[in-house]
């Protein structure tokens, strides 16, 4: 059984997953900001990162990667589509917001480019990335079938879904990524959004009025 931990990072309280096995090895999902409280979970728990993966690449998602791969030297993966986001504040969506620092991550040796659906087994660590477009062009979720959870970016929320109207958004897209990967898991699968608390797409199609008649 793997161990899930979700920290709220950074301006907007974005989710950072850290995903752990019994060996205590570690997978980072969207580590968005406050890269100093990330690494200090990770020491202070003893683990071993092995890789980053991004289910896309929103300034508020992609805060801590220079940091965290600074110091433990991790790959990170990213759909193709939002590569050249990374480096571009426009794309990222930091440019847009004159409070806020230029998020760039700038280490193309570092980066696996996921260019189609695919299963991963990394440190014993099975899961698959399936594309969920429409809140970005290049957003992924991924599915961790055998343990019964999947982590899904800005795709869908408590109540609620990804707004589709920043660079590449698509609202007619989102519902049909939401109904063709989503909800068509087990119904008590644990979803784990970008922002706010777990559900299931059991509570969501019975109350998400995002998705009433979809």
């Amino acid at each position: 059984m793997l161990n899930v931990k979700a920290y709220s990072l950074g301006p907007v309280q974005t989710n950072c997953y850290i995903i752990s096995n019994k060996q205590k090895e570690c997978i980072l999902f969207d580590p968005g900001e406050e890269s100093s409280k990330i690494m200090k979970v990770i020491q202070s728990n003893q683990l071993k990162p092995r890789a980053i993966f991004l289910t896309h690449a929103h300034f508020d998602h992609i805060g801590a990667v220079e940091d965290l791969r600074e110091v433990f030297e991790l790959p990170l993966y990213i759909h193709e589509k939002e590569v050249s986001w990374l480096s571009d504040p426009m794309k990222n969506g930091s440019g847009r917001y004159a409070e806020l620092p230029n998020y760039i991550v700038n280490k193309p040796e570092q980066e696996y480019i996921i260019r189609k659906e695919q299963s991963f087994d990394i440190a014993d660590m099975k899961f698959k990335a399936v594309f969920t477009p429409g809140h970005s062009p290049g957003s992924i979720s991924y599915i961790f079938e055998e343990d019964g959870f999947a982590i899904v970016g800005d795709t869908l929320f408590e109540g609620s879904i990804g707004r589709t109207d920043l660079l590449g958004g698509s609202h007619e897209v989102l519902l049909k990524s939401i109904h063709d990967k989503l909800l068509v898991l087990p119904e008590d699968t644990i979803i784990y959004p970008g922002h706010g608390s777990y559900t299931t797409p059991a509570q969501e199609i019975d109350s998400n009025p995002f998705l009433n008649g979809f």
